[in-house]
């Protein structure tokens, strides 16, 4: 490359940012549509939850379990821009675009972190924060740093950062960790392999051009496979745990045993047919299925108080 071309390359560098972030960056940040997940089944948590909280109270809890994701998120952001730059999921985020400085999306984040976990402590109670910051943390320090870039297993155990929100939302309500919260993260524990590995076969060519040691990318797609049946059998049981510990009735039971039935033909669907069109219709379906789970759990609960 010329001199010239590299100036002019540096020059349109420094234009975009002399131009500043938009706010429509800041957004992207934040994960919006991984958030709305966080929102809902925190949500739920809180709802589920025994005993009573004063509106405003309830809504600040949402909001901060909403910060704490977004915070997770600009973080996690700051931290892959190098890989996100080579994954076409994720080139034209702000940072691999450079649309941003990078201390600005990690200043952005931290503020975020530290101040959704403060105002739930203060306003709320310290357990909900408690679990809210170590959400954020294992998200940030144990998923994204540790475990990402390093094992196959990074979904598994990273998974349990996506499982924390309706404990903090149950937290809130109740000042406790219960059975009842535990089996909420167990559900969405279990699901996430499933979902992300669904995603992880199609995307494969992505993940192995960024180095990140997906299943697919490091077992290959049959193991995988073999797996994604594997952990759904697993999550179907799981998921009928609430209405065995007794605090839903028996339309989630019934629903949660047909909605899995559904997951577990999308999974056969996917070891038999080995092709993308079956992982892209399970991972489409895992994103409805945990939906329903959650809201069929809160009809269920306001059905048993209204009877």
């Amino acid at each position: 490359m010329s001199q010239t071309s590299v100036n002019m390359a540096n020059s349109q560098s420094e234009a975009v940012h002399e131009d500043g972030p938009r706010l429509g960056d800041f957004v992207v940040l934040l994960k919006p549509r991984v958030m709305s997940l966080v929102v809902f089944t925190g949500f739920a948590g809180l709802y589920l939850a025994p005993g009573h909280m004063h509106p405003v109270l309830a809504a600040i809890a949402i909001l901060c379990i909403a910060i704490g994701a977004g915070a997770s998120g600009a973080i996690n952001m700051w931290y892959d821009r190098d890989i996100d730059a080579h994954m076409s999921r994720t080139m034209n985020r702000p940072l691999p675009k450079h649309r941003m400085d990078p201390a600005t999306a990690l200043g952005f984040g931290v503020v975020l972190s530290v101040g959704s976990v403060a105002i739930m402590g203060l306003a709320v109670n310290y357990v909900a924060a408690a679990l809210l910051a170590l959400t954020i943390c294992f998200y940030v320090f144990i998923y994204t740093i540790w475990l990402k870039r390093r094992t196959p297993q990074n979904i598994v155990i990273g998974g349990a950062s996506g499982a924390f929100p309706p404990m903090i939302g149950w937290a809130a309500v109740t000042g406790d960790v219960s059975l009842a919260s535990l089996s909420l993260f167990a559900i969405i524990f279990m699901w996430t392999p499933p979902h992300f590995w669904a995603l992880s076969l199609y995307r494969c060519g992505d993940y192995a051009k960024a180095g990140v040691p997906m299943m697919p990318v490091v077992a290959g797609d049959k193991e995988t496979r073999r797996l994604i049946m594997l952990y759904t059998v697993l999550l179907v049981p799981v998921t009928l745990s609430p209405y065995f510990l007794g605090f839903v009735g028996a339309l989630y039971g019934i629903s949660a045993a047909l909605l899995g039935m559904v997951f577990l033909w999308q999974a056969w669907r996917v070891n038999v047919d080995h092709n993308d069109a079956s992982a892209r219709r399970m991972f489409g379906f895992s994103i409805l299925y945990l939906f329903l789970l959650f809201v069929i759990m809160i009809v269920d609960a306001t059905l048993m108080v209204g009877g």
